[in-house]
């Protein structure tokens, strides 16, 4: 699980530098670190600095509204089915049936299906919400400190490690409910009929919720890299007063 592959906590705090003066930005960014070796033991972060509760709740509020965004994007009528980067093709194991089928005149029936992937993709990524504030709320100073002091991916890899597995335990029977009440299954049980009566085909099947699964978060950490990228270098992008408060300085 509102469409982060990169909302970065540390990332973050850098990105809202890129706009301000080397000094100002390096200044700022070593504020940062002080603060948080200072939650971990070290140092007194200096009273004049954004407080450590300001600090934590910035990288938060960016991490949360980055994924809002995401599951927005995504979560709604044609957010994958017309968006050429995350779009749902057929699984490889039934390009034959959609090259026979088109040969004899019926490439609806896989164009519907296909469609029909991509809606319940956009129905259950929804779901995702509730996994990507947990996985914010569950997030430690060291988490903090690792993201802060990693590479510009190291948001990304955070919520991947995190979330990967969570999601796709928790999505799956969402995914399966969703491909049976946007039509897919029957859609499917269509087209392989169809298939199946021209002479001499070899079998073929899909595992449909697998692939749905799989896309569909392979799309949701595409387009969570987008918005931490996007709050890094767009002003415009800080939509809460606690992020203009601590991604300005």
């Amino acid at each position: 699980m509102k469409y982060i592959s990169r909302v970065g906590l540390g990332s973050a705090l850098v990105v809202a530098m890129i706009s301000a003066s080397p000094a100002v930005s390096q200044s700022f960014l070593d504020k940062g670190r002080d603060l948080l070796k200072g939650l971990g033991g070290g140092s007194v972060p200096d009273v004049s600095a954004l407080s450590v509760g300001e600090i934590a709740g910035g990288l938060k509020d960016a991490l949360r509204v980055g994924s809002e965004r995401v599951v927005g994007t995504l979560g709604r009528a044609d957010g994958f089915n017309k968006a050429s980067d995350v779009h749902i093709p057929l699984p490889g194991s039934l390009k034959t049936v959609q090259s026979m089928l088109k040969k004899v005149g019926m490439s609806s029936l896989t164009d519907d299906l296909e469609l029909r992937l991509n809606r319940a993709a956009e129905a259950a990524v929804p779901k995702a919400s509730k996994l990507f504030g947990n996985a914010i709320a569950q997030m430690t100073i060291d988490d903090a400190k690792a993201i802060l002091n990693g590479p510009k991916d190291a948001a990304t890899k955070y919520f991947q490690g995190k979330m990967s597995g969570p999601l796709m335990s928790e999505m799956k029977p969402i995914v399966d409910s969703q491909l049976s009440q946007v039509g897919a299954i029957a859609s499917y049980d269509k087209m392989i009929g169809q298939y199946k009566s021209i002479p001499f085909v070899p079998d073929a099947k899909a595992n449909l919720t697998n692939h749905v699964l799989e896309k569909a978060i392979a799309g949701v950490f595409l387009y969570l890299g987008r918005e931490e990228a996007a709050i890094r270098e767009n002003p415009a992008k800080r939509t809460t007063d606690l992020l203009k408060k601590v991604f300005s300085r």
